[in-house]
């Protein structure tokens, strides 16, 4: 699905923690990715230290809202560093390379949607998990889960 590198790039960076850097790129990142105005908009006007609190309680102090594709529980296969290495892309050991973020910096820089389509469902359900607990993140994962296939329903 190429055209949405952008887009991916952005939500990467939506979903890395809310650090001075990210606050720097908030009004490039409003402009490049309309689909992201709304959770651009919210973090450039919520105090530093609010953000990376809430960050932290999204994302770190719930489980079931884990940005690790391993904890999702599926069938599909979970990402390694010889993946990243395959698409000419290194990780940095900060992070797993089963780390969301770093699955939507890979389909941003090579065009190549494979794992985020093969844990759609995982996605829908970290959407709706993040929808129910009230948080702006959820427009992030609505923005990345639109440019996505369907979830397979299990008919043929």
């Amino acid at each position: 699905m190429p055209g949405f590198e952008v887009l991916y790039q952005a939500a990467a960076l939506c979903l890395m923690f809310p650090d001075d850097d990210f606050r720097t790129r908030l009004p490039l990142l409003r402009e490049a990715a309309p689909q992201l105005r709304e959770f651009a908009d919210h973090a450039a006007l919520t105090p530093p230290r609010r953000l990376a609190a809430h960050y932290v309680e999204v994302f770190e102090a719930e489980p079931e809202h884990s940005l690790y594709l391993s904890s999702w529980r599926e069938a599909a296969p979970t990402p390694s560093e010889e993946l990243y290495r395959a698409h000419g892309l290194e990780t940095t050991g900060e992070e797993p390379p089963d780390f969301l973020p770093a699955i939507l910096e890979c389909a941003a820089r090579t065009g190549d949607t494979g794992l985020l389509a093969d844990h759609r469902d995982g996605l829908d359900l970290l959407r709706t998990r993040l929808t129910d607990f009230g948080t702006p993140y959820a427009t992030v994962l609505e923005a990345v889960c639109a440019t996505l296939p369907p979830a397979h329903t299990g008919a043929p």
